[in-house]
């Protein structure tokens, strides 16, 4: 009977635990889609796209902006996620992750060449987003 009482009282403890936990998908995004594409997503592309078009990164500070940007830019695809389930939205967020992250080891490593490759796949990716979701501003080719 002891051990019965045990069990229960465990098991309880467990279910009070898993109801104060609050559910993965509580989540609240503080920004406006406008607001995280203007102010986060455009400035963190447009940071490794000017440095390979003026030739750079050239130095230590340029390699760390490139860096940041670059980290900006896989993360952010994290928070366009959280705000649309749509299996075809959250393919285009990938790319961006999968962009961010290949510009991220380029600069890690110093390696202008690879970073240089980035800036296409940079493009395509926020081009396929834009031909798909924003139509009337990036209307297809």
């Amino acid at each position: 009977m002891r051990t019965i009482g045990s069990v229960l009282i465990c098991v309880l403890l467990l279910l009070r635990v898993g109801l104060v936990q609050s559910p993965p998908d509580a989540l609240q995004p503080v920004a406006t889609m406008k607001q995280l594409m203007l102010d986060v997503i455009y400035p963190a592309s447009n940071d490794i796209i000017l440095a390979v078009s003026r030739g750079g990164p050239n130095d230590e500070k340029e390699w760390a902006q490139v860096r940041r940007s670059a980290m900006t830019l896989a993360e952010s695809a994290n928070l366009l996620i959280m705000r649309n389930r749509n299996p075809s939205w959250i393919a285009d967020a990938r790319m961006l992750t999968e962009v961010g992250t290949a510009a991220y080891k380029a600069a890690e490593s110093k390696d202008a060449t690879a970073l240089g490759a980035v800036t296409e796949q940079l493009d395509r990716s926020c081009t396929t987003c834009h031909q798909q979701f924003r139509p009337t501003v990036f209307p297809p080719r």
